[in-house]
């Protein structure tokens, strides 16, 4: 095993690091066919990184057009499960040999620390590619239960050219999450990461091609999501369309999708996650662990948050205090240094957004425990102290919206009924958690629970063979697991008269 790196070390790696802000279309980075470029600012500090290509219509339409060549051509899509599987094994080792370089790209780009870039992200997303090769030769089709004389197959097929529109909070393991099911099945993909953060995408796709992947299989295309994003979402030659994002977005790309073909629409949106704590957990010191990193890691930019802390109220004093302990280990720190744990949030302008969430806070009433406030503005960079309210009504903004920053809201409930109650009063479904010595009151609690996940006596648990997704407002399908691969596929009957 290496020895970790100093922070002196990364910053050396980041003065030499070489950013390619391109698109990547038919096995080439170009740059977009209007020449138009942004400024890829860092959270860090706010200096710019590079110009990004900010693509259009025009590359949406070439990049799919590539797409459908090469998934017409049956270079890929009628390669053999083992060839595929070989491919994107060789795949997931070019992210872990590059880590370095991706884990960097990744913190520079979004602000997160540095440890958890390598740790999380890059070993994650590898993890997701070589999954889900291993996988795509282990899935068999089906015979029907036929008559004597005749043969029913049932058979999945790759679905063609697959969008997939990815968020900012954790740029390249959300993509290789897409990327992995995707391409195991032999569609052709056209990969579109967030204006914030497109760094690691953009270099991933050369990654592609090394390790076999054939060109125009996966395109690449940094830029807007009301321009490329949109024009990706109506276009009438794009099989699937896979996102994750806000609740927003998600809505409109179910409406383009109808107003053009009807394309296959897969979405994982919004959380407004509820933590349950019943007087009887088995130990309230683990709760607050987990609690606190609940809200605090990625800075609270998580869709699955512990962002509303249900109390049973023979324990919140004690448990808030235990909270607002270990939050003290979470405080912001400069993300390239090793020992950080929190850093930047993405950017200006999320900074204002939990700001804004905290002033709301302040005026409902709510009572203010700890954080809220900016700190190291001296930096240049975008940083926000972890944040924590009691006093909370679930009517309130801070309890109700998605805040996506580290602003923690305590909720008070007496009894199994009510805390099932608050939980479920929500427009989300996305996960939740539950701690209690009682298993009964565990197994009743989960199963009442409106949501797609749900970890008891711990938070965010799961691997790549848990399904990954929520109910109601959440969004549909799931990334991760088996159950991912419906997402790429279509399903034919084949009936043979003997």
């Amino acid at each position: 095993m290496s020895t970790p790196k100093t922070r002196s070390e990364w910053e050396s790696l980041a003065a030499n690091l070489t950013i390619n802000g391109q698109a990547f279309i038919d096995g080439e980075y170009r740059a977009a066919l209007s020449a138009e470029t942004f400024a890829c600012v860092s959270p860090i500090d706010g200096r710019v990184l590079t110009q990004v290509a900010s693509c259009d219509l025009p590359d949406a339409n070439l990049a799919v057009a590539n797409g459908r060549r090469a998934f017409d051509s049956g270079v890929w899509s009628q390669q053999s499960p083992v060839k595929r599987k070989q491919v994107m094994i060789r795949f997931a080792e070019l992210l872990e040999e590059h880590s370095d370089e991706l884990a960097l790209l990744e913190t520079l780009d979004m602000g997160k620390p540095i440890r958890f870039a390598k740790s999380v992200d890059v070993a994650g997303a590898a993890r997701a590619l070589r999954w889900s090769g291993e996988a795509i030769d282990k899935i068999y089709d089906e015979l029907a239960p036929t008559a004597h004389n005749e043969i029913g197959m049932i058979t999945r097929e790759p679905v063609g050219v697959v969008a997939a529109i990815v968020p900012w909070n954790f740029p390249l393991l959300m993509a290789c999450w897409k990327l992995g099911p995707a391409l195991a099945t032999g569609n052709s993909v056209v990969l579109k990461p967030s204006e914030k953060s497109p760094l690691t995408a953009i270099r991933i796709a050369q990654l592609a091609l090394d390790a076999g992947i054939p060109k125009g299989v996966l395109n690449v295309l940094p830029g807007f999501g009301h321009t490329v994003g949109k024009a990706l979402a109506l276009h009438m030659d794009v099989d699937t369309l896979v996102f994750t994002g806000s609740t927003k977005i998600a809505k409109q790309l179910m409406i383009y999708a109808g107003e053009s073909n009807m394309k296959r629409v897969w979405l994982e949106a919004g959380g407004k996650s509820p933590n349950i704590v019943f007087n009887d957990a088995p130990d309230l010191k683990a709760a607050a662990v987990a609690a606190a990193e609940a809200i605090a890691f990625n800075q609270g930019e998580v869709c699955t948050a512990g962002s509303r802390l249900l109390v049973e109220s023979g324990v919140k004093d004690e448990l808030i205090a235990l909270i607002g302990a270990e939050l003290a280990a979470w405080q912001p720190g400069h993300p390239l240094d090793p020992d950080t744990v929190s850093g930047a949030v993405v950017d200006r302008q999320q900074l204002d957004t939990i700001l804004s969430y905290i002033k709301a806070g302040k005026e409902a009433g709510a009572t203010l425990v700890c954080g809220g406030e900016q700190v190291h503005a001296e930096s240049g960079g975008v940083y926000v102290e972890p944040t924590v309210f009691m006093n909370v009504h679930n009517q309130m903004k801070i309890a109700s919206e998605e805040i996506f920053g580290p602003v923690l809201s305590v909720i008070e409930f007496n009894g199994m009924e009510e805390a099932i109650a608050i939980a479920n009063d929500t427009i989300y479904g996305l996960a939740a958690g539950v701690w209690t010595s009682d298993i009964s009151k565990a197994h009743k609690t989960a199963k009442a629970l409106r949501t797609g996940m749900v970890w008891i006596n711990h938070y965010d648990g799961g691997d790549m063979t848990a399904p990954f997704g929520g109910y109601k407002q959440s969004g549909n399908g799931r990334d991760k697991s088996l159950h991912s691969f419906d997402k790429y596929t279509e399903i034919k009957a084949t009936w043979i008269a003997l």
